[in-house]
């Protein structure tokens, strides 16, 4: 399930980010960040509850807090003004799935450690709280939120076709990507016009996501010829050529209007996702359930607070930081803002807790809960995303252009170590 609430955009090659941040270094005097008692802090729509930062605002009376919602892309903007020194923001977000391009630069960013991160270390789940760190030690991101992935399905739909419709059934008889697709064949013969998947991609993209490794690893490798790329294409080709995958483009009105007709009754998101449907398709609700991944957990979004190098008030920021994402706030932040919390002290309050009418009042906190403890620890490199966006395209066009697979792996292989090998990335 595509949806573009985050971790939708990518980045053009990994090295831009390098080099641009990596510019900000030499011979800079000290540009103008906070002045005075103003502290700015930079975040996008939807990246913080902004209730909580409004209550920030009143409760650190030392600082002038100045939050701020950048529009557009976020990454862009922030390296430039880095770039240009000067207007740059005390605090600011880093997204997800831009923060490996972040850390070979850990160096604009004030080392948390330094101001006591570790002491809180225990309170946050330990997969997210790597994931802001550098290779060195260094700390540079404070975690926000994650993205546990999890299976929506509608049990009338599912029943129709003669699958369990409980939570915990359909968790146990699709537990793995093979009983899934087999489930999807039973959907086929007995729904008309039903699809298990919108498409290849989401099986190959939640497959490499449950698995430690990328594209890249740690000593600079191309390792997107191996066998965790190869096992998750080969599944998502797998669920094309069974014809388990829809033609629709996701968020479209034909899409949504599938999904209201209960023709793609199976979506494969996370936790954010729940905001999407019932944005786009109201009329469902109370048609949903929500149950635990096949093939083991996996994450999907999820973002980080930092201090730029250029804050004037480090300690002043740090608590702010810690503020605003200790674990009652970020439960605070998943009923504002659908932010699933990184704290798991925050899946036992009753703000979790709370039983929730779109999925037919299901305290949908005891799959995502779950999911978010059991997420592997994964190494992401800064040029993960370009490759992966070379991948995607060609296994988007198997399944919208029927393009053949073997030619697909082939192209898609070579362009990546084309572009791995123009990154410096040993091929």
């Amino acid at each position: 399930m595509h949806l573009s609430r985050r971790g939708l955009l990518r980045a053009g090659l990994a090295t831009t980010a390098v080099a641009t941040l990596g510019g900000t270094t030499a011979g800079c005097s000290v540009p103008s960040g906070s002045t005075g008692r103003d502290m700015t802090l930079w975040y996008w729509t939807g990246g913080l509850s902004d209730k909580v930062v409004a209550d920030a605002r009143t409760r650190f009376t030392g600082v002038s807090l100045k939050p701020a919602q950048i529009g557009g892309y976020f990454k862009s903007k922030l390296m430039t003004t880095m770039a240009g020194r000067s207007y740059v923001p005390d605090i600011t977000g880093l997204k997800g799935e831009d923060m490996a391009s972040y850390l070979p630069n850990a160096g604009q960013f004030v080392d948390l450690r330094t101001l006591g991160a570790e002491r809180l270390k225990s309170q946050y789940l330990p997969w997210k709280w790597a994931e802001g760190c550098a290779p060195d030690g260094r700390m540079v991101g404070f975690p926000i939120d994650t993205g546990p992935v999890a299976h929506y399905y509608m049990p009338a739909v599912f029943d129709r076709a003669g699958l369990p419709t409980d939570p915990a059934d359909v968790a146990r008889e699709m537990n793995t990507w093979d009983a899934y697709l087999d489930a999807g064949e039973r959907l086929k013969r007995k729904v008309r016009g039903a699809y298990l998947l919108i498409d290849a991609l989401t099986v190959y993209q939640y497959m490499l996501a449950q698995s430690t490794k990328r594209y890249v690893d740690k000593e600079r490798h191309f390792i997107g010829d191996g066998e965790h790329v190869r096992r998750a294409w080969g599944t998502a080709i797998e669920a094309y050529q069974r014809g388990l995958c829809s033609k629709y483009q996701s968020g479209t009105p034909d899409s949504n209007s599938a999904i209201e007709k209960g023709l793609l009754p199976s979506q494969l998101g996370a936790s954010w996702a729940a905001g999407d449907l019932k944005l786009t398709v109201p009329k469902t609700s109370g048609k949903w359930r929500v149950a635990a991944m096949p093939g083991g957990a996996a994450n999907n979004g999820g973002s980080f607070l930092a201090i730029t190098k250029y804050c004037r008030e480090p300690e002043q920021a740090f608590e702010i930081i810690t503020w605003l994402l200790n674990p009652a706030n970020q439960a605070r932040g998943f009923t504002d803002a659908t932010l699933f919390p990184s704290t798991p002290a925050s899946y036992r309050l009753k703000a979790m807790r709370a039983p929730d009418p779109f999925f037919g009042g299901q305290a949908t906190i005891d799959v995502f809960g779950p999911a978010a403890r059991k997420i592997p620890v994964a190494y992401h490199s800064p040029y993960d995303y370009a490759l992966d966006q070379v991948v995607s395209d060609e296994l988007r066009n198997v399944n919208a252009l029927d393009k053949n697979p073997a030619r697909a792996w082939k192209d898609a292989m070579s362009k990546c170590r084309r572009i791995a090998e123009h990154m410096g990335v040993l091929v």
